[in-house]
Order: structure tokens, then sequence, then C-alpha cells
């Protein structure tokens, strides 16, 4: 599958809302904490924001974001008929192009994001409690570093 990436448009929100919401629901580890409005609502923030990718299909249809702020990395997403296809690993790429640095946190239970960050190249930094984080489960924090010669050429 070769997506299209462009920066997401308000009308996006409802699509990418869902994609949390069913994200959620797929996991039964993770307590579901907000509504599917609430889950719309917040991705309307994060687009208004102007954090969030989209990729898409050449026909339009939405198969995952990725929500970034600065070097913080919000949130990412793919629509699970599209998981396991490389959406993921595009958008992420797409942000280590035009990073130094990025990090991230994940769930301990969530072992297929921790394989995805791994493969791409991020390492644990901090482990967390819960106490910081809503759902009050153990997390881990990601970082990934552009490899030190893209950083010198981005000095030039």
């Amino acid at each position: 599958m070769n997506p299209q990436l462009r920066p997401a448009r308000p009308m996006d929100a409802g699509s990418l809302g869902t994609m949390i919401t069913d994200a959620v629901a797929a996991h039964a580890w993770k307590p579901t904490l907000h509504s599917g409005a609430e889950d719309i609502a917040h991705a309307g923030t994060m687009i208004e924001r102007g954090w969030v990718t989209v990729a898409e299909t050449p026909g339009g249809a939405l198969l995952g974001f990725l929500a970034r702020e600065g070097a913080y990395v919000h949130a990412l997403f793919v629509t699970p008929e599209a998981q396991g296809c490389g959406i993921g690993r595009t958008l992420l790429e797409d942000a280590q192009r035009t990073a130094r640095r990025l990090e991230l946190w994940t769930f301990l239970a969530n072992n297929r994001a921790q394989r995805f960050y791994e493969r791409a190249g991020f390492a644990v930094t901090r482990r967390g409690d819960g106490s910081a984080n809503e759902e009050g489960l153990p997390d881990l924090f990601y970082v990934w570093e552009a490899p030190a010669s893209r950083s010198m050429e981005a000095r030039r």
C-alpha cells in the first residue's frame, strides 16, 4: 500500500476520532475513559493546532494519522484494516525526516507498539508507574535521535 500524506483538515476530525475510539475498544487492557464524541473533539483540537498528518488512499480514504507537537508524538493511529501494511511506518518515517529528536509514551501492556517503535530506532529512556497518565497504567517513554551525520548536515 502506498499512502499519500497530507496535513489533516477540520473535516477529518470525525474519522480520526473514530480511529481513537476503535483503538481503545480493541485493547481489553485499556480502560474506556472518553466517549466517541470526546475522541472526535480531541482529534479536532489536535488538527486545529496543526499537529496532524494523515495517510490516505489515492481515493481519499483515511488510513491513519500521526499527531506531533515539535519533538513530542501525541498520537499514532492506523485503521484496523490498514494495520500491518506500512501505514504507521510511513507516518513515523515522515516525522523522522523532519526532526532531530522524537519522544513519546506508550503503555507497558502495548507490546505491539513497543516492537514497532524499537524497530524504528526508538529506545526506552524512562518507565512510569501509571500515576502520570489518566488511564493509571504503567508506561514507557521512548526517544529517537536522528543519526549524528544527519544532524551535522542540518546545521550546514
